[in-house]
């Protein structure tokens, strides 16, 4: 058997996804013409066309979609392997890098912990993410997992576990009409300015943690926008503005001159660990049982 075309085999993997020469390029750091050169050493070598071009799309063809179906869950095999091969040997530390969106909650914390505890030779890295941005550096994988507000739709991604399940909350200055109340109707937020979510998110996320009218339909006044919960907050504290969060959120924000009043008729919010289905390893399956064990003690 001739050597593995590991470049080759990389190169046509990524352009799989991305069915477009430049960003295959891009993710690669190579030149287009040197993806073309690439998928055509890999054609030649298999003896069959694997991608069908054309002037304005580029599409598998059937026979490269078959050879997909085979190959990437030999490759994520493959890595997995090596990858566990390292960390055994102790030659290179093995990261796993999770993303998250407004904290790294209690529960996430402790998972953490125990999965290092348990993993000496895997190091987490921590990436904040975008609040109105979920789901981008995971499908890029720049990162491997993340912690992210729920809905998630992506057929791209699988959903872990489902945690902090909760009602969700209107943040409010002190001084707002509505900081006294234990709770308010959704319909009330027709009465309140709230500032939206800024970022990418489909419009499924959107509807859930950036409200533009009520459940009953009624519209809801927006101002500003925020990217992370503390530009929010901060917009929060210093105007008659509120802004949606979920209780998890609430709970970690506490400050003086805001207030938190749940808010009934909304979907609640809850958290999930999401990762790529195609790049399930076992240092995520590992870590998705660390925070189901750290999410169970909690409760």
């Amino acid at each position: 058997m001739s050597d593995l075309p590991a470049r080759e085999i990389e190169c046509f993997l990524v352009l799989a996804e991305e069915l477009h020469f430049g960003r295959t390029g891009e993710r690669l750091f190579i030149s287009q013409s040197r993806v073309s050169q690439l998928l055509k050493a890999l054609e030649r070598r298999i003896g069959a066309s694997l991608v069908a071009r054309t002037s304005r799309r580029v599409r598998l063809t059937e026979f490269g979609a078959e050879f997909l179906a085979s190959l990437a869950p030999a490759h994520r095999a493959l890595v997995d392997v090596i990858e566990e091969a390292q960390a055994r040997a102790g030659t290179m530390p093995t990261p796993i890098r999770v993303g998250f969106q407004g904290a790294v909650y209690d529960s996430i914390a402790r998972a953490i912990a125990q999965f290092q505890l348990e993993h000496p030779s895997v190091s987490v890295q921590l990436k904040e993410l975008p609040l109105g941005d979920p789901f981008s550096d995971v499908l890029a994988r720049r990162i491997d997992a993340a912690v992210v507000l729920l809905p998630v739709e992506e057929p791209e991604l699988t959903t872990g576990l489902v945690f902090s399940r909760q009602p969700q909350t209107l943040a409010v200055s002190a001084d707002h009409s509505f900081a006294s109340l234990d709770t308010i109707s959704a319909e009330r937020l027709a009465e309140v300015t709230l500032v939206p979510v800024l970022g990418p998110a489909p419009r499924y996320w959107r509807r859930v943690h950036s409200l533009r009218a009520t459940p009953g339909g009624a519209e809801i006044r927006t101002r500003g926008g925020a990217s992370t919960v503390q530009e929010g907050l901060s917009q929060v504290a210093s105007s008659q503005a509120g802004m949606i969060v979920c209780a998890a959120m609430a709970v970690y924000n506490q400050r003086s001159d805001i207030r938190f009043v749940p808010v009934d008729g909304l979907p609640d919010s809850a958290l999930g660990l999401v990762w790529r289905a195609d790049r399930e390893s076992s240092r995520i399956r590992q870590f998705a049982d660390a925070v189901e064990a750290a999410v169970v003690t909690t409760v």
